[in-house]
């Protein structure tokens, strides 16, 4: 009996299994079946896997606090995703439980749903897809579920986030109507009322109603039964308020984030009272009691992981209250902590950058600059702000660089030889101790190498038996190879920037000129190791012959003439702009840079009230310059106006006009006296450039390229210098080739007819242009019209243009009438606009000729 109720109870099983499996059967076995299993297998797995991303969503997530917070920590990508791809596999997990959960569960019945677990699926569909980031099928699953399960006790849920994938698709306008309608239609509570609040609110903030979002997030702070959001609502109400300008109501939410302590995540707590000390009055606060709670926060060891922004806000208390000293100690601790907060990196580069700006060490505040841009994102506005003012420091950093050098150089030269002796020996002992350190620190390499050497023995790939022990490290990590391969490389190339293009012969030394290049850094790297502690190798290094002191210091005074038009120009620096001004006309400096080097000191005196000194200089320049333009600007100052025909912007303006009627052989003499007469003021780079076009289009390719050459190395960090240099980099090698190109129809449908006029006047080639119009009116079918070209000092061209074949262009002459042939008489040749462009350019006309194409 026994046996036989064993045998049959396996069958009863798997028939009572079958029965209730079946989805069919509106039962109540049925029912509770697909809904247990649904609840507890495919759910429970789909929810924990949900919840497994949203974790992973939120370590991987960093908030900025520089900004207001959003509501939801979801870093939101712009990058497309292919259907059936996912950016997290864990919601993808999720999105598949949900799936079959529908596909093997649902039991819709007579067209009503009897699994009531079925809509906890699509809920949990929907968020799977919205933590996705793939918004619009999320939408479909919330509304899948308010169309299909109206009665549903997760229907408030899925209409809270059928919003928050309204939001995500920039519809914040529609969100805001159907919470508020939600809210007033439905008596939420608890967490349900956090979440509509809280993404109410986020809607607000989208929207700018600042006001509306403050009043959602308390609500939402009072509902919620998580600490972790309360905390995160607080502390943006707190950082709206300041928005707003209301700097108590803002501390009195910090003051709630403070209050919550352990409860909340300690970042909350910390920046709230760093947002607090921020709202501090300097005038009227208590500064001990401020500067206690700073110090108690930077040495209590549960903030370790926040000193890079508690360092950051006591150097700026420090520098509130005028101590720069320990402002900048402070800035500096926050940058050695390595923070993760590259917003808050680039801030502190910014204010030390703006520390040495404001005290005029514009080299050291170039640095910081560069350091600040690199921790930007490019192209940002705060990056453009930045490299606007990096720019602005270049030609300043350039010219100390060189002024600096020079007068070093320049000392040196002026000392006598037990002098000279006496400054190397004491380089030389400086060396020595440097050199010593290098040792140490190599050696010490050399034993860590080792213990890298074994540590990668150990477990790793054993060596081939008898071959050579070799180290470890990979060698740009052995500060002996890299010294070597410096040196190597200052040797052959010099001192160089890193930048594109390095090798050209137009890239020289960094900060100096070629006269410079002979610095302490060269020398030591390509001395010997005799040589390079003994002072006489140095001393036979300084210029000696009359020549190259006489280079050394013309380059120094033109830098003092640059620096002082800067600092007076762009830095309203009046003071050091005077200093660099009075030190050129102290350093016997080219009659050129004389004058107007005496006309700015007498407007600096002006503009910073010295009269008597602003006397004396302005009767200095009449009295030794009578005829020149500024003596006539300082006797009839009523007379000068901007728009002087005199003035340099006007004689600019009218040789620009010959340029543009083709005069260059006057625009490039002109150009000449000009640069002369105006030598150190701004805008000779200007005429100079204008020169450099009117050469190339009168002499050719070859001397366009010599003129653009110097152009860039000689005005290198004004705007047309740095325009030169991209021509020298960018343009002038796609115009280097001279080879034509084959003349057929399939290739070009632009043809030129050319009539070529060697020395005769330009009254004749305008007569013959005339007359050349007034036959083109009468051809039929064709519109086509001339223009005049000069192609070099004694050669011009009347040029017919619109010819679209080759043919046509070759018998042009038919195309005229009996009468009109008569009038032009003139040979022409023919040629096709790619080939006339190459003529023009390496004015190579002659090889053209004797082609087979005319």
């Amino acid at each position: 009996m026994k046996t036989s109720f064993k045998g049959i109870l396996p069958i009863l099983l798997s028939i009572f299994l079958v029965v209730s499996c079946s989805r069919k059967k509106d039962k109540f076995i049925n029912r509770n079946f697909h809904a247990v299993t649904a609840e507890f297998n495919t759910l429970y797995n789909g929810y924990n896997a949900l919840e497994e991303g949203r974790s992973s969503l939120n370590e991987a997530y960093f908030d900025n606090y520089w900004e207001v917070l959003p509501i939801e920590r979801m870093q939101v990508f712009e990058d497309m995703v292919l259907p059936g791809q996912s950016k997290n596999e864990s919601f993808s997990r999720a999105e598949e439980k949900a799936t079959k959960t529908i596909q093997k569960h649902s039991m819709n019945i007579g067209g009503k749903e009897k699994n009531p677990q079925i809509d906890e699926a699509y809920l949990l569909l929907g968020k799977a897809r919205y933590f996705d980031q793939r918004f619009i099928p999320a939408l479909e699953a919330f509304n899948y579920i308010l169309y299909k399960y109206p009665a549903s006790d997760k229907i408030n849920q899925a209409k809270v986030w059928r919003e928050k994938a309204n939001i995500r698709l920039d519809n914040d306008e529609l969100a805001i109507k159907n919470l508020k309608r939600l809210l007033e239609q439905e008596e939420l509570e608890k967490q349900d009322l956090a979440d509509a609040t809280s993404i109410l609110a986020q809607a607000y903030l989208n929207t700018k109603s600042i006001d509306s979002a403050i009043t959602q997030l308390e609500i939402a702070s009072n509902a919620t039964k998580s600490n972790d959001e309360r905390g995160r609502y607080r502390f943006i109400q707190g950082q709206l308020y300041n928005e707003l300008g209301y700097k108590d109501s803002a501390n009195i939410a910090f003051d709630k984030v403070i209050e919550l302590n352990r409860k909340t995540p300690r970042i909350y707590m910390i920046t709230a009272y760093l947002e607090k000390i921020k709202n501090f009055d300097y005038e009227n606060g208590n500064k001990l009691e401020a500067s206690e709670l700073l110090t108690e926060l930077e040495e209590n060891r549960e903030n370790r992981p926040f000193l890079d922004k508690i360092y950051h806000q006591i150097g700026t208390f420090h520098l509130n209250n005028n101590s720069d000293s320990l402002a900048v100690a402070y800035y500096n601790k926050s940058l050695r902590t390595n923070s993760r907060d590259k917003f808050l990196k680039a801030k502190n580069y910014e204010i030390l950058g703006d520390m040495n700006f404001d005290t005029s060490v514009y080299a050291e505040a170039g640095k910081y600059y560069d350091s600040t841009m690199i921790n930007l994102e490019l192209n940002s506005k705060p990056y453009r702000v930045i490299k606007r003012k990096r720019d602005n420091l270049e030609d300043v950093i350039y010219y100390e660089a060189i002024a600096s050098t020079n007068d070093s150089i320049l000392n040196l030269v002026n000392l006598s030889e037990t002098e000279r002796v006496a400054y190397f020996d004491s380089f030389i002992e400086k060396l020595k101790i440097k050199a010593e350190e290098e040792k140490e620190k190599a050696q010490a390499a050399e034993r860590n190498s080792g213990l890298v050497t074994v540590n990668n023995t150990i477990g790793g790939p054993t060596q081939r038996a008898g071959a050579p022990n070799q180290a470890a490290l990979f060698y740009f990590y052995n500060p002996t190879t890299v010294a070597y391969g410096k040196n190597e490389f200052v040797k052959t190339w010099g001192d160089r920037a890193l930048e594109d293009d390095w090798r050209w012969s137009s890239k020289g030394v960094v900060g100096g000129t070629d006269n410079a290049s002979v610095t302490a850094d060269n020398l030591i790297a390509s001395a010997s190791d005799e040589e390079k502690f003994d002072p006489q190798f140095y001393i036979s290094k300084i210029p000696s012959t009359e020549k190259e002191i006489d280079s050394i210091s013309k380059d120094r005074n033109y830098a003092y003439y640059q620096l002082g038009l800067i600092y007076k120009e762009k830095f309203k620096e009046y003071e050091l702009s005077k200093s660099k001004f009075e030190n050129l006309l102290n350093s016997n400096p080219e009659e050129r840079l004389i004058l107007p080097s005496k006309y700015n000191l007498y407007k600096i005196y002006e503009l910073l009230g010295e009269n008597d000194e602003a006397t004396i200089a302005k009767n200095d320049i009449i009295s030794t310059y009578p005829e020149s333009r500024y003596a006539t600007i300082l006797k009839n100052p009523e007379l000068v106006s901007d728009k002087d025909e005199n003035s340099p912007e006007s004689l600019y303006e009218a040789l620009y006009i010959q340029y543009q009627n083709q005069e260059y052989e006057d625009v490039i003499s002109k150009s000449k006296n000009y640069i002369n007469t105006f030598d150190g003021e701004p805008i000779v780079p200007k005429f100079e450039l204008l020169k450099a076009i009117a050469i190339g289009r009168l002499y050719g390719y070859e001397a366009y390229g010599k003129a653009i050459n110097n152009l860039a190395v000689t005005y290198a960090n004004t705007l047309e210098g740095k325009q030169a240099q991209n021509i020298e980099s960018n343009i002038l090698p796609k115009l280097a080739s001279k080879e034509f190109i084959a003349e057929n129809d399939s290739v070009t449908n632009n043809y030129k007819v050319v009539f070529q006029f060697k020395n005769i006047n330009l009254e004749e080639v305008a007569n013959f242009q005339k007359t050349l119009d007034e036959v083109l009116e009468n051809i039929r079918y064709y519109k086509l019209t001339s223009s005049i070209d000069v192609y070099n000092p004694e050669t011009t061209f009347v040029i017919v243009h619109g010819l679209k074949t080759g043919t046509v262009a070759r018998t042009f002459d038919q195309l005229l009438t009996k009468e009109d042939n008569k009038k032009i008489k003139t040979p022409y040749f023919v040629v096709t606009s790619t080939n006339y462009q190459i003529i023009q350019i390496h004015k190579n006309l002659d090889a053209y000729l004797n082609l087979d194409n005319n």
